[in-house]
C-alpha cells in the first residue's frame, strides 16, 4: 500500500471520527490563496483535501512540487502597517493567525521597509507545516471540473489549467478573462562588479544596517541610460500565439512595454535615481539606478527589481550586461512571460467569494482578479474562514470595508465597474474616505495614519465577532 493511500485511509477515518457536521472541505490549487484557505479551514476543526496538481502536471512558472512556491518575485513589498495599505493587510493576516504571514517572517530577508523572503525555504515551510497539519490533506491530483455537490475552493491562481478554465466558462458562460503576466530575471552575486555597482536601500530604509544595505545599485549616467533603452526598444521580443492578446496587468508592466511610453517612463519607476548616493561618485548624481534586492538568504542570488520582461533570452543578456556592474552578469533565471487568467468577478461571485451560479463554490486568490502574492494569500485567509463558518452552519458578520481586507473584497465582488476590471492591488483608494482628515498630499501622513488606526480596530472587531459566531 503505498503512503499517499495511507494517508488519505487516515483521513476518510478522522473526517468520520469528526463527525457529520464536519464534511470535507476541498481546495484546488496549493499557492498563496489555497494554502492560507487551507490553514484557516483546518485551524478551524474542518477536514481540509488540498488538491494541488503539481509536480504531475506542470506549468510554465513554476520549478518544483512544493505548495507556495514564490514565482516572479521574492517579495511582499512594504511591510509599513501605518502608511502603506499592503503593509496594514500585512497586519491583519498577522492578526488573524495567518500562515503566510508567519512563514514569512521566519524566512525575512533583509529589503529595507520591505518584506522579502528567501523564497525555496518558505515553499518547503509551508508545505512542511499544512502536511503535518492533522486536518489536512495534500492530493497530487489535477481537478478539470467544477463539482455540483460538496463544499470547493478553487485557489487556481493565474496559471488555472485549460481543462478547468474551459469548465469554468462553460458554468459561468463566460470566458475567462486573460492578461500576461512577466517575470524578472535572477542574477548571481559574484558576477556584480562592485566597483561600479554599491549597496543602499533607498532612503536609507531600515532599522538595521543589513536592511540599510539591501539593494544592489547599479548607476547609470543620462548617455548609458539613452543607449540602454534603445537597445530595449529594438531587442527581440517574444511572440504571441494566436488568439492572444497582450492585456497586461499595470502593476506588473515588461520593461519594453514601459519603455514604448516613453523614454523617461523607466527612469521614473524601476530605474528612478531618487534616495540614492553613489559612493564610488558622491558628487555627481546618477541619472537612473538599476536596482537588485537579494533571492536568497545566503545573498548569492539577487533579482532586477522592476524588471519583468518578454524579451526572448538572447536578447535579455546583450540589453541587462550594458548594465554598469552588470557587463559580466551570469544570470540563474532570465526573465519570461506566461498567460493569466482572472474572472470577472463582480459579475460572477457574491460578497463572500461563491459563485453565483453555484453556489457550493468559492474562488479565492489571484483568480478572482486580485494582483500579488499578499492580496492573494489575504483572499485565501477569507475564503477559508467564510467557507469553514458555513460547514459547521454559522453566520458570520460582513468584513468591514474600512479594513484592508474588506476594501478587496468588496471591491472584488461588486465595488469594481464589470466592464472595466482588471487585477488589482490593494491600495487606499478602495477604503471608505475619513471624515475630518485633509486632503491632498501635504494631509497625505495623517489621513493614511487615519485609514489604518480604523482598519486595525475594525479588523480585531469583526475577529472577535467572527469568533463568537462560530464559538
Amino acid at each position: 500500500m503505498s503512503q499517499d493511500h495511507r494517508t488519505g485511509l487516515f483521513f476518510a477515518r478522522r473526517c468520520a471520527y469528526l463527525g457529520a457536521m464536519t464534511e470535507p472541505l476541498h481546495i484546488v490549487g496549493g499557492g498563496m490563496a489555497g494554502s492560507e484557505a487551507a490553514w484557516q479551514a483546518a485551524n478551524a476543526g474542518i477536514p481540509v483535501i488540498l488538491h494541488e496538481m503539481r509536480p504531475k502536471v506542470e506549468t510554465f512558472a513554476h520549478r518544483t512540487g512544493d505548495l507556495a512556491e514564490m514565482v516572479c518575485s521574492n517579495s511582499f513589498r512594504s511591510d509599513d502597517s501605518e502608511q502603506n495599505a499592503v503593509g496594514l493587510l500585512h497586519w491583519e493576516m498577522r492578526a488573524a493567525g495567518g500562515l503566510i504571514m508567519s512563514t514569512a517572517d521566519r524566512h525575512r530577508l533583509p529589503a529595507g521597509g520591505a518584506l522579502a523572503v528567501d523564497r525555496d525555504p518558505f515553499a518547503a515551510d509551508v508545505t512542511a507545516q499544512l502536511k503535518a497539519h492533522p486536518n489536512v490533506m495534500v492530493s497530487y491530483d489535477e481537478i478539470t471540473e467544477l463539482p455540483e455537490t460538496g463544499h470547493w475552493i478553487f485557489a487556481t491562481g493565474p496559471l488555472t489549467s485549460p481543462a478547468l478554465a474551459e469548465a469554468i466558462s462553460a458554468v459561468t458562460g463566460t470566458g475567462a478573462l486573460a492578461f500576461f503576466d512577466a517575470i524578472a530575471p535572477i542574477v548571481y552575486a559574484e558576477s556584480i562588479d562592485m566597483s561600479k555597482a554599491w549597496l543602499q536601500s533607498r532612503y536609507d530604509k531600515g532599522e538595521t544596517e543589513e536592511e540599510r544595505t539591501a539593494y544592489i545599485n547599479c548607476p547609470m549616467t543620462k548617455d548609458e541610460h539613452e543607449a540602454f533603452i534603445d537597445a530595449l526598444l529594438a531587442a527581440d521580443k517574444a511572440e504571441f500565439h494566436e488568439g492572444e492578446t497582450a492585456g497586461y496587468f499595470d502593476g506588473c508592466l515588461p520593461i519594453e512595454v514601459m519603455a514604448e511610453r516613453g523614454r523617461e517612463t523607466l527612469r521614473h519607476g524601476p530605474m528612478k535615481p531618487v534616495g540614492l548616493t553613489n559612493p564610488h561618485d558622491p558628487k555627481n548624481k546618477p541619472y537612473a539606478v538599476v536596482q537588485l534586492r537579494r533571492d536568497n538568504k545566503l545573498g548569492t542570488l539577487y533579482n532586477i527589481v522592476g524588471f519583468q520582461t518578454k524579451m526572448k533570452y538572447g536578447a535579455q543578456t546583450d540589453v541587462f550586461r550594458m548594465i554598469p556592474g552588470l557587463q559580466e552578469a551570469k544570470f540563474a533565471r532570465l526573465g519570461g512571460i506566461h498567460r493569466n487568467t482572472f474572472l470577472n468577478s463582480p459579475t460572477l461571485l457574491d460578497g463572500e467569494m461563491r459563485l453565483r451560479a453555484q453556489p457550493n463554490i468559492r474562488f479565492a486568490g489571484q483568480v478572482t482578479g486580485v494582483e500579488g502574492y499578499v492580496e492573494s494569500a489575504a483572499m485565501g485567509l477569507l475564503a477559508g474562514r467564510l467557507a469553514a463558518a458555513e460547514i459547521m452552519g454559522h453566520t458570520v458578520p460582513a468584513v468591514p470595508q474600512t479594513t484592508a481586507m474588506g476594501a478587496l473584497v468588496t471591491h472584488i465582488t461588486g465595488g469594481a465597474e464589470a466592464k472595466t476590471f482588471q487585477p488589482m492591488n490593494v491600495n487606499f483608494g478602495l477604503f471608505p474616505p475619513l471624515d475630518g482628515v485633509r486632503g491632498g498630499r501635504r494631509g497625505r501622513k495623517d489621513r493614511y495614519k487615519g485609514y489604518t488606526d480604523r482598519a486595525k480596530e475594525d479588523w480585531q472587531g469583526w475577529l472577535a465577532a467572527q469568533e463568537m459566531a462560530t464559538a
